[in-house]
Order: structure tokens, then C-alpha cells, then sequence
């Protein structure tokens, strides 16, 4: 949070329940001790956190319908209801995290203390990214993307069916795009792993769900 601070960067971060919270007036607390009911929202400013009581920060605490998990986000900015909409925008981007990392790239492996070459490899697998999500894009466009991902549903991202597809493609000769493009139109058929956690990330979401706020 100081690191961004210097950056002069506004952000928002999900914490652990076991986060200790001052609050002036107040003995201190770890954040998962403060009751929550369904469908309740606290917005807390100006207060401090940790051990080593950074801040002053600003708080949303979050228990969504129908859901036995919390939300705790802490921000440099004052919270509100968008606060947590915001922060739900990283899921649309998770998939992502998981391409760079064990499913993929295995980019922490690389173990790179370089700042200039951990840019260059990100460079090079950017252009990656663009071409194998091109590739998975245009497979489930056609209709083939059973062909290299089994699940019923899209189970796998857009970069792993590309991926499967380019291998696919090597050892039994189906056809390359040889161009690159990526519609802006909605996605057609979103992944789901599991009819589970896509329930989950849903009610995570608190959007279209009433809430009350205190």
C-alpha cells in the first residue's frame, strides 16, 4: 500500500478476516469479528490496520445473499457500494492470472530479479497471449472447441484452447488463423469450471441483488 501510495496509484484490496482494525473511540478488532448479516454492507473510513496500524485507510465489509463468504476491501479512496463492484472487476480477469501462472506460462518459475529482462519476457508473452487467445477465440467461434477441451461447458480459458489447438494443430494438421482478431462483442460462451464455483463467483458479485447498508 505504500509502494502504490508513492506511485500516486488509487487501489483497492481484498484483506484476510484475521487483519487487525483501530477505529478512534474503539478497541481494536480483527476484521472477522465484526458481525455481518446476508446481504449487509459497513463502510468504515479513516481507520487503521495491521499490527503496525497503517493509515488511515478506508474500509467495506461485505456479506453477500445467500453466501457464507465475506468480502473485506480496503481502500485508498473513500467506500461506497461501487467499492465492491470494483474490486469484482478482477474476476473477469482471473482467468488471466492463471495463464501467466500455474496453468500456463509458469511465469514465477522464471524466478527473474531482472526488472529490464522480467519486461521482455512480459513482452514476449503478451504477443503470445494475443495470438493464442486469437487461436481459442476463433476455435469456439467454429464449433470445435470440444475438439480440445472436454467439458460440457467452456471449462478452459480462451488461452488454453488456443494453446491445445496450436498442439492439436502440429501433430494432426488442423488449420491455423492467420489473422488476428478479437470481437468486441460480449463473450458467447463465458468459462465454467464448475456449475459450483460459477455460482459463487455470481452471488460474489453482489450485482442486480438488493443490499442493505448501514
Amino acid at each position: 500500500m505504500e509502494h502504490l501510495e508513492r506511485l500516486k496509484w488509487h487501489w483497492r484490496i481484498r484483506i484476510k478476516g484475521s487483519f487487525w482494525i483501530y477505529r478512534n473511540g474503539k478497541r481494536r478488532c480483527k476484521v472477522n469479528h465484526i458481525p455481518l448479516s446476508s446481504g449487509q454492507a459497513l463502510f468504515w473510513h479513516h481507520v487503521h490496520i495491521t499490527e503496525n496500524i497503517y493509515g488511515p485507510v478506508h474500509l467495506a465489509l461485505g456479506r453477500p445473499i445467500c453466501s457464507k463468504e465475506y468480502w473485506f476491501v480496503v481502500s485508498d479512496e473513500p467506500t461506497e457500494l461501487k467499492t465492491f463492484e470494483a474490486y469484482g472487476l478482477r474476476f473477469d480477469i482471473e482467468e488471466n492470472f492463471l495463464d501467466d501462472k500455474s496453468n500456463g506460462f509458469q511465469l514465477e518459475s522464471s524466478l527473474i530479479r531482472s526488472a529490464k529482462a522480467l519486461e521482455r519476457l512480459c513482452f514476449l508473452l503478451s504477443i503470445t497471449t494475443l495470438y493464442l487467445v486469437s487461436q481459442g477465440v476463433e476455435v469456439v467461434k467454429q464449433g470445435k472447441r470440444r475438439w480440445v477441451d472436454p467439458h460440457w461447458c467452456r471449462g478452459s480459458s480462451y488461452l488454453k484452447i488456443g494453446w491445445n489447438w496450436v498442439k492439436c494443430a502440429i501433430n494432426k494438421g488442423y488449420a491455423l488463423i492467420t489473422k488476428l482478431h478479437l470481437s468486441a462483442e460480449p463473450d458467447p460462451e463465458p468459462a465454467m469450471a464448475s456449475k459450483t464455483q460459477y455460482e459463487k463467483r455470481r452471488n460474489l458479485g453482489l450485482i442486480g441483488k438488493p443490499i442493505n447498508v448501514y
